[in-house]
C-alpha cells in the first residue's frame, strides 16, 4: 500500500509518495485562499506520476502551517473567556515583563494583539484552593449562563474557560463547559485543564486562549481537507504532524490545534535528522529554507531536542505545548529586498509568497526577491526551475533588482544582487548562532544541512559563516520536510500536576505520584486504542518535569521502572541533576528537587519511508551527467563559466569540483570554487573545501 507525505509551505506544497513502484517526489504551488485545494491537486498529481489510483493510498501524513499563519496574520476567531472573579486581566498583565528592557520602542503582543479582548473576558464567582484542589466557592452557574447570553449577543462562538487552580481540580471548568454547550450548542470550547493541565495561570490561560483563537479555522481546514480527499477518491487515513514531532488524527488536532502550531517546521527537523543518519553524521544543523521562511534546528548526537517550556512562544504569546526546538525567521526565496525611508537596505521578513511571487514568476510582482537575485547572478537557470515545469523570466528579475535596489544605491545590478544574498545569509547565520553558539554548542563539530527549495543555494555560505565542518545536502532537498512526515510516529501526550518535594515525600505523596502515573497511562492508552493501535504496538512513557525548589521552570527527568518508592525516588532527582548539568553547565546535587508535573507520552511506531541506495561509481567520470555550461557569479564577485550537472545521474563516490551547479527537479545545489561535492550512498551529497 502507498503512503504520501504532504508539507504545505507559504509558497509551494511538497509531496513524497512511497509505494511498491518506488519513491516519487512532487511540488505544486500552494493555494493560499484554501490550502486544501492545492493538497488535493498535489495528491492527484503524484498518484498519476506513480501510476496508481488515489484509492491505493493507505495513509497521508500532513504538515500544515494553517494554525501558524493565523497567529502571524492575526486573523483568528473572536473569542470569549469565562474566568475566575478577580482574575480577568491575567491575559493582559502577563508576567509584567518588558520584551526589550532598554528600548523605548517595543511591542507587547499580549496587549497590542490580545487573543481575547478585555470586553469579552467575563469573570464569574468560583474558587478552588491549593495545594489539594478543594472547593472554597462553588461555581456561579447563573453567571456562566449570563456570560453565554453576552457572547451570543456579540456573535462570539469560540469560548475559553480558564479558572484558577483548575490543574488541581477541573470540576468547575467541566461544569462550565456543560452549561455553555446547553446555551450555545455550536460553540467551539477550550478548557485550560485539557490543553495545559499544569501550573502557571498566565501560561495556562494563554495556551487555552490560543487554542480557541486558531481552533475554528484550523478545525474547518482539517475537516474540509479530509472531505475533499474523500471526494477525490482518497479513502486513506489522514494524519497531522504535531509540533512535538509526532503525528495525530484529524479529530484530535481539530480539538486541540494548539498542538500543531509548529506542524510544518517539525517535519523538516525529523527529515533532517533521518538524513543525518543516512550520511552517518550525528551532529547536524538543519536549515529549511522555503519561499517564505527559514526554520533552523540543532540536532546534537542525532537527538531531536524538545524546547524548554519557557521558550515556547508563538506570535509573542506563551503556549505550553511540547515543540521541537527550532528557530523560525522570515528568510526564504520569496523574501523581498527593499530600501526603507532612511535609506537602509533590508531583505525580508516580508515575502512575495506564491501570489504574486518573485518578479521572475511573471504574475504581476515587481519587487525584487532572493530568487530574483539568484537569477541575476546565474545561480538559478530560468528554464530549469522545477525541472523546466516552472518557466521564469530573467528580464523581470533584472529589472526589479535594477529599479528597486541598484539605481537607488548607485550599484551595479550584479553588486545589488550580491548584496541581497549576503544580507539574507547574514540574517540566517545570526539565527543559527542563536540556536547553537548561544546555547553552548560549537558549530565547528557540526554539519550544515540545507534543504527546502532554496536551501542548497545557501549551504556553503552558511557553513563558512558558522565555521561548520561541511555541508550535507539531502537526497531531495525541496521535499525533505515531506519525507520527514513519513519518518515519524503516532504520538499523544497527557499531563497531570503533582507538586511534591521528592526528598521529603512521605508514603501519601508517593501514592499520589503512582496513582497519577497509572491514570496518565490509562488516558494515553485509551487514545491509542481508539486510533486502532494494537496494545502490542503501543509504547507509553511517563516522565517527570522537575525543578530546584523556587526555580522558574522545569526540566524533564526519568522515572524509575515500576512503582516509585522511598528507595528508588533518587532516580528522578539524579536524572534531573544530570539534565540540569547538560543544559546549563552546572547542578546542585545536594539541593531539594521538586516534582511539578507528570507527563505521559504514548506512541506507536510506523513504517519508515525506505530511500534506496544508488549505484556505485564505475570510475568513468561525471561527463555523462553534464547538462550545459553558463556564466555564474559567486560571493567573491567573480563571474565564471560554470557547468551544470544532472544530480540524479551522479553515482555514489562521484566527485564534482566547483564551480558547479547540481540540478534536480526540486532544488539546485551551488558548489563554489574551492569546494568539492561527493555523492554519498543514497544520492545525498557532502560538500567540503578542497584541501591542498
Amino acid at each position: 500500500m502507498a503512503r504520501i507525505g504532504v508539507d504545505v509551505g507559504g509558497t509551494n506544497t511538497d509531496l513524497v509518495l512511497e509505494c511498491a513502484k518506488g519513491v516519487f517526489y512532487h511540488k505544486v504551488p500552494t493555494t493560499l485562499k484554501n490550502q486544501s485545494i492545492g493538497v488535493v491537486q498535489g495528491v492527484q498529481g503524484i498518484c498519476q506520476m506513480a501510476g496508481i489510483a488515489p484509492s491505493d493510498v493507505e495513509t497521508i501524513v500532513h504538515g500544515t502551517t494553517t494554525a501558524t499563519n493565523i497567529t502571524i496574520e492575526h486573523n483568528g476567531s473572536d473569542c470569549g473567556m469565562i474566568t475566575t472573579q478577580g482574575f480577568r486581566d491575567i491575559l493582559h498583565i502577563g508576567r509584567h515583563k518588558r520584551p526589550y528592557n532598554f528600548s523605548l520602542h517595543f511591542d507587547v503582543p499580549w496587549q497590542s494583539q490580545p487573543l481575547v479582548k478585555r470586553r469579552n473576558r467575563v469573570a464569574v464567582a468560583e474558587r478552588i484552593l491549593p495545594p489539594d484542589g478543594r472547593i472554597e466557592t462553588p461555581l456561579d452557574e447563573d453567571a456562566v449562563r449570563a456570560a453565554c447570553a453576552l457572547f451570543r449577543k456579540r456573535g462570539i462562538k469560540s469560548i475559553v474557560i480558564g479558572f484558577m487552580f483548575a490543574f488541581l481540580n477541573d470540576a468547575h471548568e467541566k461544569r462550565a463547559r456543560d452549561i455553555v454547550l446547553e446555551e450555545m450548542p455550536d460553540a467551539y470550547i477550550t478548557l485550560s485543564s485539557e490543553v495545559a493541565n499544569v501550573m502557571r495561570e498566565y501560561e495556562r490561560f494563554s495556551t487555552a486562549a490560543m487554542n480557541s483563537y486558531v481552533g475554528p479555522k484550523t478545525a474547518f481546514y482539517l475537516r474540509d481537507l479530509d472531505a475533499r480527499l474523500r471526494e477525490a477518491g482518497v479513502t486513506s487515513r489522514l494524519r497531522i504532524m504535531q509540533s512535538n514531532g509526532g503525528v495525530s488524527t484529524v479529530d484530535a488536532c481539530a480539538r486541540r490545534p494548539v498542538r500543531i502550531l509548529m506542524s510544518g517546521p517539525a517535519g523538516g527537523v525529523i527529515g533532517g535528522a533521518s538524513e543525518g543518519v543516512m550520511a552517518d553524521e550525528p551532529n547536524i544543523i538543519t536549515v529549511d529554507i522555503g519561499g517564505t521562511s527559514a526554520d533552523i534546528s540543532t540536532i546534537p548526537g542525532g537527538v531531536v531536542k524538545i524546547m524548554n517550556p519557557r521558550d515556547t512562544f508563538v506570535g509573542g504569546h506563551p503556549v505550553l505545548t511540547p515543540m521541537i526546538d527550532l528557530v523560525t525567521i522570515g528568510a526564504g526565496g520569496g523574501s523581498v529586498a527593499f530600501i526603507d525611508e532612511a535609506g537602509a537596505f533590508h531583505v525580508g521578513p516580508r515575502s512575495a509568497g506564491s501570489e504574486p511571487g518573485p518578479a521572475c514568476y511573471g504574475r504581476g510582482g515587481t519587487e525584487p526577491t532572493v530568487t530574483d537575485a539568484q537569477i541575476v547572478l546565474g545561480r538559478l537557470d530560468p528554464d530549469m526551475a522545477l525541472g523546466g515545469d516552472l518557466k521564469l523570466d530573467a528580464a523581470l528579475s533584472f529589472r526589479a533588482v535594477e529599479e528597486k535596489i541598484a539605481k537607488p544605491l548607485g550599484l551595479s545590478v550584479t553588486d545589488a544582487a550580491l548584496g541581497i544574498i549576503k544580507i539574507i545569509n547574514n540574517n540566517m547565520a545570526l539565527a543559527i548562532r542563536s540556536n547553537s553558539v548561544a546555547r553552548g554548542v560549537d558549530p565547528r563539530a557540526f554539519s550544515i544541512m540545507p534543504f527546502g527549495g532554496a536551501g542548497p543555494l545557501h549551504g556553503v555560505a552558511l557553513a563558512e559563516a558558522m565555521a561548520c565542518k561541511d555541508v550535507i545536502v539531502p537526497v531531495a532537498p525541496g521535499i525533505t520536510a515531506a519525507v520527514g512526515l513519513l519518518k515519524t510516529d503516532l504520538q499523544y501526550e497527557h499531563t497531570e500536576a503533582v507538586i511534591v518535594e521528592l526528598g521529603k515525600a512521605g508514603a501519601a505523596d508517593l501514592a499520589r505520584i503512582n496513582a497519577a502515573t497509572q491514570s496518565l497511562r490509562a488516558r494515553v492508552q485509551e487514545e491509542l486504542d481508539s486510533d486502532g493501535i494494537a496494545r502490542t504496538a503501543q509504547q507509553i512513557t511517563v516522565i517527570a518535569e522537575c525543578r530546584y525548589h523556587g526555580q522558574g521552570f522545569e526540566l524533564r527527568a526519568t522515572l524509575p521502572e515500576g512503582e516509585i518508592t522511598a528507595e528508588n525516588r533518587h532516580v528522578i532527582s539524579d536524572s534531573f541533576h544530570d539534565r540540569h548539568q547538560t543544559d546549563y553547565g552546572y547542578s546542585y546535587r545536594e539541593a531539594e528537587v521538586e516534582l511539578i508535573t507528570l507527563r505521559a507520552i504514548g506512541s506507536a511506531s510506523v513504517r519508515r519511508v525506505d530511500i534506496p541506495k544508488i549505484a556505485r561509481t564505475d570510475g568513468s567520470g561525471i561527463a555523462h551527467a553534464l547538462m550545459f555550461t553558463r556564466p555564474t557569479t559567486f560571493d567573491d564577485g567573480r563571474t565564471l563559466d560554470t557547468p551544470r550537472y544532472d544530480r540524479t545521474k551522479l553515482r555514489a563516490g562521484d566527485l564534482v569540483e566547483g564551480p558547479a551547479l547540481l540540478h534536480q527537479h526540486n532544488a539546485t545545489t551551488l558548489i563554489p570554487p574551492g569546494y568539492v561535492a561527493e555523492t554519498l550512498d543514497y544520492g545525498n551529497t557532502r560538500i567540503r573545501p578542497i584541501t591542498a
